[in-house]
């Protein structure tokens, strides 16, 4: 084996002992960073219910396929107080009735947006997830027109 290839393949062996060494360094900060200031997990307190805020949390999503029904909803919820985070549509559009569905296991909060648009109290179920940081989802139907829009 001549000098120039005992060099050369010396120069690959180096630089990679180089580049795992860098990787290794920051892997090791990132552990470090992780156990400093570990991530933190938002999630709803319904034991002790008076730390969670009095607005109501939702999503208003059209169901019915006529566009621009979702906002014209959402600017009634948010003139009624309701916090309506995201507006945009539901998976089909075949939905006969309007849906509340409640994302906590107490449905109250879903009853009172049922009572300020005049949903029935049956079209309310609840599908309690911790996925969702929402109170509660409405799903507008073919019925909007007979929903109240104060």
């Amino acid at each position: 084996m001549s000098s120039d290839s005992r060099e050369s393949s010396s120069f690959v062996l180096n630089a990679a002992i180089g580049f795992l060494s860098l990787l290794l360094v920051l892997l090791v900060f990132g552990l470090f960073t992780r156990i400093v200031y570990p991530r933190i997990e938002n999630q709803r307190n319904e034991i002790n219910t008076n730390l969670i805020g009095d607005i109501i949390q939702l999503e208003v999503l059209n169901g019915c396929g006529v566009p621009g029904v979702a906002n014209t909803f959402t600017s009634t919820l948010r003139k009624n107080g309701f916090d309506v985070v995201e507006t945009g549509n539901f998976k089909n559009f075949d939905m006969t009735n309007t849906v509340i569905i409640a994302r906590t296991i107490n449905k109250g909060n879903a009853l009172k947006i049922a009572d300020v648009l005049g949903v029935e109290p049956q079209n309310v179920i609840v599908e309690a997830s911790e996925d969702y940081y929402l109170d509660a989802t409405v799903v507008i139907g073919s019925d909007y027109k007979s929903l109240t829009l104060n």
